[in-house]
């Protein structure tokens, strides 16, 4: 045997041994349990089987981290952040039933809501932790205790409500609208039923609730709603969430 010939054998067996070692990396990487005692005892089988030696154990370490890092190192998703809101409005608006659809709840058991209930909202980029508060008069009157840390508020409206119905309802938005603990979070104010003939638009809305003047200067969205038009409640939600992220941002540079 010429010396060519010895030293492509030789050659060939370090990239058997090679090979060897790269795919037990690809092993360990795929199957994601890459920890620290299997970095360890991984070289120790290897040394065993196919003879590595210090510097073929360095080549093999480095390519393990590569491997690693691109198959492994993804790690669970980074947690959705979480904000706490505060929902209102007048008894018979729908409230109760918008958040139990939106947590994927029927809506056929919906009982209106007494004193005060709590649901967690998931979306994908946040989860909103829902305090809505009942909307009767007796109730109406003690809302203002349940303001204390809140990020955000969801008002809903019946617009196809009486005249009366509406003017409480304008009175009570008003009034959150300049509560100091409300005055300067995001608002999101939902016009309700829809898709009932009596339902005004959200101009008639906009108008009668003289939102353009009061609200000037705060975080708000005004938007039409029925149970009928998901798409529609979700991507209200949704610019919600962008208003809160968004508030989140000016306190992270403040």
């Amino acid at each position: 045997m010429t010396d060519l010939q010895i030293t492509e054998a030789f050659l060939y067996m370090d990239y058997l041994r090679m090979s060897e070692c790269i795919q037990i990396s690809f092993a360990v990487c795929r199957i994601g349990i890459y920890t620290k005692f299997i970095k360890e005892n991984i070289f120790l089988i290897a040394k065993v089987k196919v003879g590595l030696e210090e510097e073929d154990e360095q080549i093999c370490n480095l390519f393990m981290e590569q491997c690693f890092r691109a198959l492994c190192c993804k790690g669970p998703p980074p947690a959705r952040p979480e904000y706490d809101l505060v929902c209102i409005g007048l008894t018979g608006s729908g409230k109760t039933s918008l958040l139990s659809k939106l947590c994927s709840e029927s809506p056929d058991n919906v009982v209106s809501t007494t004193g005060f209930s709590i649901k967690a909202v998931p979306f994908q980029n946040a989860v909103l932790n829902v305090k809505e508060l009942g909307g009767a008069d007796n109730i109406r009157k003690y809302w203002s205790r349940y303001y204390q840390g809140s990020q955000g508020v969801i008002f809903v409206l019946d617009s196809a409500s009486s005249e009366d119905d509406l003017e409480t309802a304008r009175n009570e938005l008003h009034s959150a609208l300049q509560h100091p603990q409300l005055c300067t979070l995001p608002f999101l104010i939902l016009a309700n039923h829809q898709d009932k003939p009596a339902a005004r638009s959200v101009q008639e809305v906009k108008k009668y609730f003289e939102l353009e003047p009061l609200a000037r200067g705060k975080r708000w969205i005004l938007q039409p709603c029925s149970l009928e038009d998901m798409d529609a409640l979700k991507d209200s939600f949704s610019q919600l969430i962008n208003l809160l992220e968004e508030k989140d941002h000016e306190a992270v540079r403040m």
